[in-house]
């Protein structure tokens, strides 16, 4: 009986230590693995890398593009690129000329 008595008064002496090492474990175990833990957050700091390199490679084909449709709009027509458009997409070419397909 002395002994249970005992274990209690220790028990009752470390219990805030006790709880405090409880509460380390469950805020360590959030911080490297949970949801909004350091891992997570590297990997999406990659993802956004991987995402901006893709919109950057996006955003200079449509610049582009539109500075291909720029030079074909009626008011500014450049007649090399129509030129070029239309032997494509009609298929000519002249005599003697060979093509390149790649």
């Amino acid at each position: 009986m002395r002994k249970l008595i005992e274990q209690r008064y220790v028990i009752k002496q470390n219990l805030l230590a006790i709880v405090g090492f409880l509460l380390f474990c469950y805020f360590s175990y959030h911080a490297i693995l949970g949801e909004r833990s350091y891992i997570r957050l590297m990997s999406l700091e990659r993802e956004i890398t991987k995402v901006s390199a893709s919109y950057d490679n996006l955003h200079e084909r449509r610049v582009a593009l539109e500075d291909r449709v720029v030079r074909l709009r009626p008011g500014s027509l450049d007649r090399d690129l129509l030129e070029e458009r239309a032997r494509y997409v009609l298929g000519f070419q002249y005599p003697g000329e060979m093509t390149i397909i790649r």
